[in-house]
C-alpha cells in the first residue's frame, strides 16, 4: 500500500478537525479564606477574604495560557460569608495598589485576549504540508479553549449565600514590576449585606510573599 496515500485521509481530517482540550478549567478547590497567607478577617461582619496569587509555576500550571510571559497575574479572590445574610457584589471593586501607589485596574476578557492573541502563533513552529491544499479558514486570534478558560475563571459579582465561600480571579498587568507583590495591597470595597455597606478590606500582599508554613 503507498503510505502517501493512506495517510492522506488522516491528514485531511486532522487539518479539518483539529483536536483540542475540551476540559473544563479545574483550579483547585478554594477553602475557607482564613485559611489563605494574605487574608482580612472582619469579625463584626462575619466576613473574611483572601487574596491568592498564582504567581509560580506550580500554581499557574491550572492554566492554559502562560500569563507571566504576557505580564499578567492572576489573583485569585476568596470570599468567605460566615454571617446569616446574603452578601452583595454588585458593587464591589477591586484594586491592586503597587508599591509605587500606581491603582491597577483588573483586566476584562477582552484585555486578556488581546494581550494573549500572540500566545498561540508559533512562527518557529512548521505546519503540515498536505499534499492537496486544503481552503483556507479564518481562525481566533486567540484558542477556543483558552478564550473558554478565562470566561470560566473570571471572577464574577454573584451574590454569596450565608455560611459559604466564594472565588474566582482578576488578572492584572504588572508590566515592568519585578516582584508585583512587593509592598502592593489589594483594595475592596462596595460589598453590601441587606443594602448596608461593609467597611473595605485593605489586604497587603507582604503577607503571602512572608508566609512561612509552620510558623505563626
Amino acid at each position: 500500500m503507498n503510505l502517501r496515500i493512506a495517510i492522506l485521509p488522516l491528514l485531511l481530517t486532522a487539518a479539518l478537525f483539529p483536536m483540542g482540550d475540551d476540559k473544563p478549567f479545574t483550579p483547585p478547590k478554594a477553602t475557607h479564606a482564613k485559611t489563605y497567607p494574605a487574608v482580612e478577617v472582619h469579625d463584626d461582619e462575619k466576613v473574611s477574604v483572601a487574596i491568592d496569587p498564582f504567581d509560580m509555576p506550580d500554581k499557574a500550571a491550572v492554566f492554559k495560557a502562560n500569563y507571566k510571559e504576557h505580564n499578567i497575574l492572576p489573583v485569585r479572590i476568596i470570599i468567605s460569608n460566615d454571617s446569616d445574610r446574603t452578601l452583595m457584589l454588585t458593587d464591589l471593586k477591586v484594586e491592586y495598589i503597587t508599591v509605587g501607589r500606581d491603582k491597577l485596574e483588573p483586566a476584562t476578557n477582552d484585555d486578556l485576549y488581546r494581550r494573549l492573541a500572540r500566545a498561540v502563533r508559533r512562527p518557529d513552529k512548521p505546519g503540515v504540508q498536505l499534499p492537496i491544499p486544503l481552503p483556507k479558514k479564518n481562525k481566533p486570534a486567540v484558542a477556543t479553549d483558552v478564550m473558554r478558560e478565562i470566561d470560566d475563571a473570571m471572577f464574577t459579582p454573584v451574590p454569596v449565600t450565608a455560611h459559604s465561600t466564594y472565588s474566582g480571579f482578576l488578572f492584572f498587568d504588572i508590566s515592568g514590576i519585578e516582584v508585583p507583590e512587593a509592598g502592593a495591597h489589594v483594595f475592596l470595597s462596595g460589598m453590601k449585606i441587606d443594602g448596608k455597606e461593609l467597611f473595605y478590606f485593605d489586604i497587603p500582599l507582604e503577607k503571602y510573599l512572608n508566609y512561612q508554613p509552620g510558623k505563626q
